[in-house]
């Protein structure tokens, strides 16, 4: 007699399913409570591949950058289909069944890297793929300043006071004056009636 399974493929999946969850659960909650936990400004601070902060997090990137690793993501994961490709393509029993099986094979993942090449070419066409700085070009201005004093205002170094942004904030707070005042409101909303 057959014995059959009382949990569907699908039960089988959910169970697995629950079972990541607690796992990621508990490794949370378990590195919660061994992790040391003593922040310091070193640790607060950003930090952006190894080089010290030195301007405010607001800065623009380049467009070009989320472009490129996405492309490269893209490659990336096409990449991983290579591999149970050729544990397939190389299994001895599949291709003693029937030869025409190996030559399927091979022209699907010809057609697969063709797909992922023309990509490829059309990114590089498109010229998404080049990180080009912008040139920089002098602008020509017809006025009586000389270039030279540009110059000089650009590389000069200024001492710049640091901003205590909470004590700012206080003191534009404190110049606004406040009129809190129970006079009628100076709009009154007039409603009119549609006319049929």
């Amino acid at each position: 007699m057959d014995e059959y399974s009382q949990i569907t493929e699908f039960g089988k999946v959910l169970i697995f399913l629950i079972i990541g969850t607690i796992f990621v659960c508990a490794t949370i909650f378990i590195s919660k409570l061994i992790a040391p936990n003593k922040p310091n400004p070193e640790k607060n601070s950003s930090y952006e591949c190894g080089e010290e902060v030195n301007s405010n997090s607001w800065v623009q990137f380049n467009s070009r950058f989320y472009v490129i690793a996405l492309v490269f993501l893209l490659f990336d994961v096409e990449m991983i289909f290579i591999f149970p490709w050729s544990t397939v393509f190389s299994s001895q029993e599949l291709i003693a069944a029937d030869s025409r099986w190996g030559w399927l094979t091979f022209i699907e993942m010809l057609i697969f890297i063709g797909i992922l090449l023309l990509g490829l070419v059309y990114v590089w066409r498109k010229k998404d793929l080049m990180w080009i700085k912008p040139a920089y070009i002098t602008p020509k201005v017809n006025t009586k300043i000389p270039l030279e004093a540009y110059t000089t205002i650009n590389q000069h170094t200024y001492i710049t006071r640091p901003v205590d942004s909470e004590n700012k904030q206080r003191e534009i707070e404190n110049s606004i004056p406040i009129n809190i005042s129970a006079d009628k409101p100076k709009f009154v909303p007039r409603f009119k009636k549609s006319t049929p």
